[in-house]
């Protein structure tokens, strides 16, 4: 019984996505067959003139979600660790929880909060990064108003902060007491235990975290619409203001100029999906490979 409830569900998981990629390629049909996969590269969007490309998108989803991924991830680890291991019983109970609320926390909300205090702040910071790191083309001019893609990379960073940190700390907590105790009693310092006994025995799990943070990142828009300035350009600051895809569908869905446009956000929307899958794919590999090397590892 159990066996057939479970065979149900992964089917109907299946089906669901077949779905879903059958309807996008379907109403995407149009400028799949217009632009091609040239419809990846070209950066032009402009409904009004049958043009529509969806480069700079691509862009603006992925440096977006770098920044937040390289903010969140160690800072999720970080945070993991001293629950599991370092942070005293009574603060363990507070500070849990109060992380875990931040995922419970609509986007809109985030949006909000990044307009009124994240992009003033930012507007603020971005001077003086540009002053002592403007030689690196990423801090180049900063703008006058704080949108931009540093405000939508830490507006995601917190989004994904709580997923990759909960999920850190759950895993750190499954290594064996008795691993990190034989470690301690041969001398290990805390650090040591951490870096050779919890670290290693919990990689492929911690990467899994990080992915997981990571499409939430790429899929976010309501949150990323606030911030980012929805401007279809490719700048290598990111003091600059950019588009995402899932940004770009929220903004423009309900108000299509005309088929060809309507039709190009279906490809934009596949393209996402496409994205999300070899992000999945990448992560499996990643984690089948930290798997591999422990059993080498514990072999030798």
């Amino acid at each position: 019984m159990l066996f057939g409830l479970c065979a149900v569900a992964g089917v109907i998981v299946v089906l669901t996505l077949v779905d879903v990629v059958y309807q996008l390629a379907s109403n995407g049909s149009e400028a799949i067959n217009r632009f091609g996969l040239g419809f990846l590269i070209h950066t032009a969007w402009k409904p009004g003139f049958n043009t529509e490309g969806a480069g700079a998108l691509i862009y603006g989803t992925a440096f977006s979600s770098l920044i937040a991924l390289v903010l969140a991830a160690p800072l999720g680890i970080a945070i993991g660790l001293y629950l599991s291991m370092m942070a005293p019983r009574r603060v363990r109970a507070v500070v849990g929880p109060l992380v875990e609320m931040l995922a419970a926390v609509p986007s809109i909300i985030y949006g909000f909060w990044g307009l009124v205090v994240l992009v003033p702040f930012v507007d603020h910071l971005e001077p003086g990064l540009h002053s002592a790191l403007g030689f690196i083309p990423l801090f180049g001019q900063p703008t006058t108003t704080g949108i931009s893609l540093l405000s939508a990379g830490i507006v995601l960073a917190v989004m994904v902060l709580p997923i990759i940190s909960a999920l850190s700390r759950d895993l750190f907590l499954t290594v064996p007491r008795e691993l990190k105790e034989g470690a301690e009693a041969l001398g290990a310092t805390r650090w040591e235990v951490i870096r050779g006994i919890v670290l290693p025995s919990t990689a492929s799990g911690v990467g899994a975290a990080v992915v997981l943070g990571l499409g939430r990142a790429l899929g976010e828009a309501i949150a990323v619409s606030f911030v980012i300035g929805d401007v279809s350009a490719i700048h290598g600051s990111v003091f600059q203001p950019a588009s995402t895809a899932a940004e770009r569908i929220a903004n423009q869905f309900q108000g299509p100029v005309n088929a060809l446009h309507l039709s190009a956000m279906f490809y934009v929307g596949l393209v996402l999906v496409a994205i999300g899958m070899l992000t999945s794919i990448a992560a499996r590999m990643i984690a089948g490979r930290f798997d591999v090397q422990r059993t080498i590892g514990t072999i030798y």
